[in-house]
This record gives C-alpha cells, sequence and structure tokens, in this order.
C-alpha cells in the first residue's frame, strides 16, 4: 500500500469529495435488501466527520446509461446513511447542475451532501475531461473509497483525480491491505478456492494463482471444462468446448509448478435446470447423457476440506455450485463452514462467493470479504486498477 490515505493529508475544514460505492441491492419498491457497501463506507465518512471536513459524496447505482431514472435514484442511500450515522445526509436532486452545486458551495463543517446517480450521465463511464472538471470544482480533496469501482477508468474514479490532491479511503486501504498481502507475501500453505461458471472469465486469475499458491481446488461450472479436456463425458453441463485445450495447459503449467491442482472427484447432477429438479450422486467420470453437474459432491467435500485444514491463508472467490438453489448449495454452504473454522487469513472475493458467506451467516467469521467482485478478480490477476493508480504515492 504505497498510495496516501485520508491519515496522509491534512483535511481540517477542507471540501472534501468522496466517489463511495453505494450501488446496492433494491426491490422494486426501492427499499434496500443490504446495506453492506453503505455500512462499509462508514469509517470514512466519521473520520472526515472527525476533521469537521465539509463532506460531498458520489456514487453510482445500477446502469442507467446515461439518463435519469427514478428507480436508479440515490435518495434511499441518503435516508439509509442519515440513519446510520445519526445525522442529516442532504441529497442533491442532481449530479453537476443547479442544485448540485448550490448545495455543494453552501455546505458548512461537519456537513454531508450526496450527489445524485453519477451515471446518469454518459459522460461519467466516458471519463470526460469536461464532466471530471465540473465534479473537481465542488471540492479541494478528493478521496476515493470505492474499491468496488476501482477497475473502471471513469470521471468520478480517475478523470477527477486529475484536477485534485486524490487519496485512498479506509475501505480502499483495507482492500489493499488484505489483497495485497494474500498475494505478494502470503503465510503458507497459501490456497485459492475458484468456482463460478466459466473458465473463461478466470483465465488470468488461474493462470497468476499458479506462480503464487501452494494449492488450487476447482469448483462451480468451468470444473466441466476440464473434465471434458481430460477426455470424459460432462451430459449436459456447462463446458467451454472452445477452452479444452486452455484447461490442458493450466493442468500442465499445474504441474511445472509443483501446484497441487483439485478437481471434483464426484459431482450433484440434476435432470433440469430448476429448484426441485431429479438429482443424483455421481462418480466426475460417470456423468450421465442428458444430466447436468450443480454441485460438488460429498467426496469432493471431503478432499477439499482436508486440505484445507493445512492452509494458512485462503483466498476464495466464486460458489463450487448454484447456491442459488438449495439442493446445489451444500457444497458452497460446506466449503463456507470450513473456512469460518480455519485458524488461518480467509479472503473472500466479492461477488457470488461473498453473497453465498452472507446467506449462510457466516460472513462474520471470515478475515475479509471484498466489496468488489471484478476488482478483486484484476487485483488477483496482478492488473494495475486504474482507480488506484491515480492516486498519490507515499
Amino acid at each position: 500500500m504505497n498510495k496516501k490515505t485520508i491519515r496522509d493529508i491534512d483535511l481540517k475544514g477542507k471540501k472534501v469529495f468522496v466517489r463511495c460505492d453505494f450501488n446496492v441491492p433494491m426491490d422494486e419498491n426501492q427499499n434496500i435488501t443490504d446495506n453492506t457497501r453503505i455500512v462499509a463506507a462508514l469509517p470514512t465518512i466519521k473520520y472526515l466527520l472527525d476533521q469537521n471536513c465539509k463532506i460531498i459524496l458520489a456514487s453510482h447505482l445500477g446502469r442507467p446509461k446515461g439518463e435519469f431514472k427514478k428507480e436508479y435514484s440515490l435518495a434511499p442511500v441518503a435516508k439509509e446513511l442519515s440513519k446510520l450515522l445519526g445525522k442529516e445526509v442532504i441529497m442533491a436532486k442532481d449530479v453537476i447542475g443547479e442544485d448540485a452545486m448550490k448545495k455543494a458551495s453552501e455546505l458548512k463543517g461537519g456537513e454531508i451532501l450526496l450527489l445524485e446517480n453519477v451515471r446518469f450521465h454518459k459522460e461519467e463511464t466516458e471519463n470526460d475531461p469536461e464532466f471530471s472538471k465540473k465534479l473537481a470544482s465542488m471540492a479541494e480533496i478528493y478521496v476515493n473509497d470505492a474499491f468496488g469501482t476501482a477497475h473502471r477508468a471513469h470521471s468520478s474514479t480517475v478523470g477527477i483525480a486529475s484536477y485534485l490532491p486524490a487519496v485512498a479511503g479506509f475501505l480502499i486501504e483495507k482492500e489493499l491491505k488484505f489483497l495485497g498481502n494474500a498475494i505478494n507475501n502470503p503465510e503458507r500453505p497459501f490456497m485459492a478456492i475458484l468456482g463460478g461458471a466459466k473458465v473463461s472469465d478466470k483465465i488470468g486469475v488461474i493462470d497468476s494463482l499458479l506462480e503464487k499458491v501452494d494449492t488450487l481446488m476447482i469448483g462451480g461450472g468451468m470444473a466441466y471444462t476440464f473434465f471434458k479436456a481430460q477426455g470424459y463425458e460432462v451430459g449436459n453441463s456447462i463446458c467451454e468446448l472452445d477452452k479444452l485445450d486452455l484447461a490442458k495447459n493450466l493442468m500442465e503449467k499445474a504441474k511445472q509448478k509443483n501446484v497441487k491442482l483439485m478437481l471434483p472427484v464426484d459431482t450433484n447432477v440434476g435432470k433440469d435446470y430448476k429448484p426441485d429438479t431429479e438429482s443424483k450422486i455421481v462418480k466426475w467420470t460417470e456423468i450421465p447423457e442428458g444430466w447436468e453437474g450443480f454441485d460438488i459432491g460429498p467426496e469432493t467435500i471431503k478432499l477439499f476440506s482436508e486440505e484445507l485444514q493445512k492452509a494458512k491463508t485462503v483466498v476464495w472467490n466464486g460458489p463450487v455450485g448454484l447456491f442459488e438453489f438449495p439442493q446445489f448449495a451444500v457444497g458452497t454452504n460446506s466449503i463456507a463452514k470450513v473456512l469460518s473454522e480455519l485458524d488461518a487469513t480467509t479472503i473472500i472475493g466479492g461477488g457470488d462467493s461473498a453473497a453465498a458467506v452472507k446467506k449462510a451467516g457466516l460472513e462474520d467469521k471470515m478475515t475479509h470479504i471484498s466489496t468488489g467482485g471484478g476488482a478483486s478478480l484484476e487485483f488477483l490477476e496482478g492488473k494495475k486498477l486504474p482507480g488506484i493508480e491515480c492516486l498519490l504515492d507515499k
């Protein structure tokens, strides 16, 4: 973490623009169904309040594609924030319009303004310099605390840093600390569990992790591409036929690097893609025609669990089965439970794996749950994240 944080500069009484990640799930009545990302921003906001800053918060929500849509308004976030902070958060009616500019200019120390959804302007995702300049004109200092969008070069994550001194908030600092240590200086044995549907989504991550881990476990839909690459039938299971050579190469690379690459030895197959489908446990070499693999089986759970007992650092990205359907959530829930009981650093890489851990009620038992699915994947791949790169070095 060689980037400056809010601790490293004088903020007393300053006007500070903070990019947060308030991209929270809502139901059809715009009630927030999970406020984790809002809660994650509180340490930074409270620190700025202690410094008597005038605080301007910005975020995106969903993909409104550059136009105002009421269902993507951040108004419910302002309400939730006010409740969590125990003080009023002023809501702007727009982003760089008259209302936002007026309210920003009138802010007093210790007051908080939340701008409307930055993605109501297409200029945001285009990283338009004029739009960035207008955002910057509201404040004296820029703080990025939105790890979930740090892999995107947008106006409010990167562009604005060309016009203001830019530092990291506490959430980004925490993400970089845990993910960075895991990648660059892990306590060993270092193990990774990768799930999710497709090998193609994780090629870079597998490749990068094979340089670093002692054991790599693969579950989820992408396991079937590895089965097929070894010449076995996978029935109707998800399988990327154009990635078979790649799967072979990755298995070969694991051998060369002396990495223990573990694939499922049995699988829970179902007849159809629906929650109450008929299902049965079969060996990985015996998936019947017309059936589809939806979860790792009990033997695999046992093997993976025994291996994980030796771990000192574990990174998990992607569920190992179709955890949305209870009968195929057994593998994912079992892995979550094992990790929750380990005497090790356990890092959950955002997205679906984070959702699965929360669903199992085990989030408090993990060392760190990343707030950014895509960003944590790119970070694990060793890619530079534009939203971090643009911050001032220590």
